[in-house]
């Protein structure tokens, strides 16, 4: 099986490849990604997803049959450029359905996020299917991009699949310039002997899952039997919800000299948008979801990887 992965060299893409590598064979994987770099192991190619024509002769030409499309212009940075967003969340998204129902691609997988959420939505437990009207470029890209993969889907039988994630930590690769960026950078500070200065309200809840159990999400949802799979691109994930001020309590249990001033920004007015909490049964019914790590696990796990 030949796999391409657009956003190759972003937060998400940088972290799925090893773990495809190992699972399948790096000799298998395809990176690809607006700017040049390079990943272990793996081939590389600068690419644009907002080319059709690119992406429908790299497709061809390599004989891919899986795709894992990442690329995209995260809450924050897409609230700066919503110009930019627009192309590379929505335009990029149909080149990449476009391009692999022309060329006859198995599979395509596209995360998604809370960012789809409102301020019309409600606040717990929220389920897939709810009021859902986002006031943000990347929440209007993404829900769009999940009702493109569910018409690509029904209209020419293309095998695409979703999942919303919460907020992402991770300690390998830099944050992309989403709204949960935060929890990264206070954690990164602790590890580091440094203060930190928080753009979002000591109270604001949200839900996040550590960067291991999003892999593994990714891959169980591409391998799930179809038969299995009661939704199409809208699967909920998450393991824990938290505030800033419940993580800087955490991280002072494990740094007592950490300080923390919060200082909120226009990324407050995003995150009050999204829900507190995430209902992931569905995905715990259809294809066996279940996070690996909680909060306080994630946290030591952080902090010794950063040390």
């Amino acid at each position: 099986m030949k796999i391409l992965v657009t956003g190759a060299l972003g937060q998400l893409g940088s972290e799925l490849i090893p773990s495809l590598g190992e699972r399948y064979g790096f000799d298998s994987i395809l990176a690809t990604d607006v700017r040049e770099g390079n990943l272990k192991g793996v081939r590389m190619v600068k690419m644009d997803v907002t080319s059709l024509d690119s992406l429908k002769k790299l497709i061809r030409d390599e004989g891919i049959e899986e795709v894992f499309h990442l690329a995209a212009i995260l809450s924050a940075n897409g609230e700066k450029n919503p110009d930019l967003a627009y192309s590379v969340n929505m335009n990029g998204t149909w080149n990449i359905l476009a391009a692999s129902r022309d060329n006859d691609v198995k599979k395509v997988i596209i995360p998604s996020t809370i960012g789809v959420f409102g301020p019309d939505t409600p606040k717990k437990m929220v389920p897939p299917e709810t009021i859902i009207r986002p006031r943000t470029m990347y929440g209007i890209t993404k829900l769009a991009s999940e009702f493109l993969g569910q018409y690509f889907s029904d209209r020419f039988g293309l095998d695409c699949r979703g999942l919303r994630f919460p907020g992402l930590i991770s300690y390998s690769s830099p944050p992309g310039g989403g709204t949960t960026d935060y929890s990264i950078e206070m954690i990164m500070a602790a590890a580091r002997g440094q203060s930190y200065q928080c753009f979002l309200k000591e109270d604001a809840r949200l839900p996040m899952m550590y960067m291991p159990d999003a892999i593994s999400s990714l891959i169980s949802l591409s391998e799930a039997d179809p038969k299995s799979l009661k939704r199409r691109m809208d699967y909920h994930v998450s393991a824990f919800s938290f505030t800033p001020g419940e993580l800087y309590a955490e991280l002072r249990k494990r740094r007592p000299e950490f300080t923390v001033t919060f200082k909120p920004d226009y990324r407050q007015e995003i995150a009050d948008q999204w829900p507190e909490s995430l209902d992931v049964s569905e995905s715990a019914r259809d294809w066996g979801f279940s996070p690996a790590y909680g909060f306080s696990s994630m946290i030591d796990d952080m902090l010794k990887h950063i040390s």
